[in-house]
């Protein structure tokens, strides 16, 4: 399967600069893509696009050739923020959240060291880290392809980056998942990334 970014342009506002212009990208199947660039170049603003959460002005999202539009339901595409605590509800329990989506497995919970007691709690009551974890596996669904981590890692310890990027590299080689990793820090796509783009 491949994900493509087609001569993407996008404003936040009609007369306003081109947050992203001409914007070409490949991902494919089993791939893990390092995204680099200086802040405010369009990095989060890309992903944004790819998951579908915006519309490019001009260009196209395609996924197999066909517009990311096209897949009805859960998209096969997901997106895990840098701020887990403001994309999730923090009225709902994690397990009510959990449930708004396709079935976790239970293997995906535990491998993120996801403890059963979490899903009774509301965000407020968890760590950054624990919150990250947890926004993980939601988006790590049987129908998902792609994962797009924008500063997945940026704000956790060192103990909980490295679970987390190991069991994702783990979890991309099972089900030949493509991975773009958004990161400032080089040395981290150096290690996990197949190869690197800038923006």
């Amino acid at each position: 399967m491949t994900l493509e970014a087609r001569d993407l342009t996008f404003r936040y506002h009609p007369k306003g600069p081109a947050v992203l212009d001409g914007v070409n990208l490949t991902l494919q199947s089993g791939e893990r893509l390092g995204m680099t660039g200086p802040s405010g170049r369009g990095k989060t603003t890309l992903c944004r696009l790819l998951a579908g959460y915006d519309r490019p002005d001009t260009g196209a999202v395609l996924l197999d050739g066909k517009p990311l539009s096209a897949f009805r339901g859960y998209c096969p595409v997901q997106m895990v923020w840098q701020h887990p605590e403001l994309v999730v509800d923090p009225l709902r329990t994690l397990g009510a959240t959990l449930a708004e989506g396709w079935a976790v497995e239970e293997r995906v919970l535990a491998g993120l060291h996801i403890e059963p007691g979490w899903l009774t709690r509301y965000p407020s009551e968890l760590s950054g880290g624990e919150l990250q974890r947890f926004c993980v596996a939601r988006a790590l669904g049987p129908a998902t392809r792609f994962l797009l981590c924008d500063e997945l890692s940026a704000m956790l310890d060192l103990i909980t980056q490295a679970q987390i990027w190991s069991f994702l590299l783990e979890e991309a080689e099972r089900r030949d998942l493509g991975l773009l990793i958004v990161s400032h820090s080089g040395p981290l796509l150096e290690r996990l990334c197949t190869r690197t783009q800038s923006l």
